[in-house]
């Protein structure tokens, strides 16, 4: 039986599965309050899953990439349970849980800001490239170069941005993560050697003066 928890973009999401089988699941969409958010949606979602805590094998987190204060949300909260638990805890990458379940070519985009997104592609759940951080004109190029022909589908808040690369493409903009997706990919994992680390693919804008 495994948890997820997700904090890194628009919502804070728990969904918990039994093998393919979904107890419960539950997103709240918000930009901000994750923190104080989190706990109470873990303990409503086990709950409404008839489970406790104690029957859970394995907790899935989105390490990124996102907000930077989402991310440390989410992860701190699902280390310190997977710890009181002692029970593995599984990080899953925030484009690959969004690009889930969708075949053929598939470009998870978001928004980056600065004129900046961070991209993954894929062809039917394979990746063609790491995550990385691009520039609008570099991520469109890359984008172009990947793609090879046949159904395309751009998901994430900055897939409008790219959507005249492919303007043939399904364009798809959820807030975050579908969390049963992020249980799904989080149960196929290893089990890790360490703890999941936030996925950073640029550093955060603000910065300490100097000494």
């Amino acid at each position: 039986m495994i948890l997820s928890i997700d904090t890194c973009l628009g919502a804070s999401s728990v969904a918990v599965l039994d093998g393919e089988r979904v107890l419960a699941a539950r997103s709240e969409p918000m930009t901000r309050g994750h923190q104080e958010w989190i706990g109470p949606i873990a303990r409503e979602t086990v709950a409404e899953a008839g489970v406790a805590f104690a029957d859970l094998k394995r907790i899935g987190v989105t390490v990124g990439p996102g907000s930077f204060t989402g991310l440390r949300v989410g992860l701190a909260f699902a280390k310190g349970l997977a710890t009181a638990l002692s029970i593995p805890c599984v990080g899953v990458n925030t484009l690959e849980s969004l690009a889930f379940g969708t075949q053929g070519f598939v470009a998870a985009v978001l928004d980056a800001r600065m004129e900046q997104v961070y991209i993954q592609v894929f062809s039917d759940g394979v990746s063609l490239m790491a995550p990385d951080a691009l520039g609008l004109g570099e991520a469109a190029a890359r984008l172009a170069e990947l793609y090879s022909g046949g159904p395309a589908t751009l998901v994430g808040s900055g897939a409008p941005l790219l959507a005249n690369v492919l303007p043939d493409a399904a364009v798809l903009t959820p807030v975050a993560p579908d969390p049963v997706a992020v249980a799904r990919l989080a149960d196929r994992k290893p089990v890790p050697t360490h703890s999941p680390r936030p996925l950073y693919l640029r550093a955060p804008y603000a910065t300490l003066p100097a000494a």
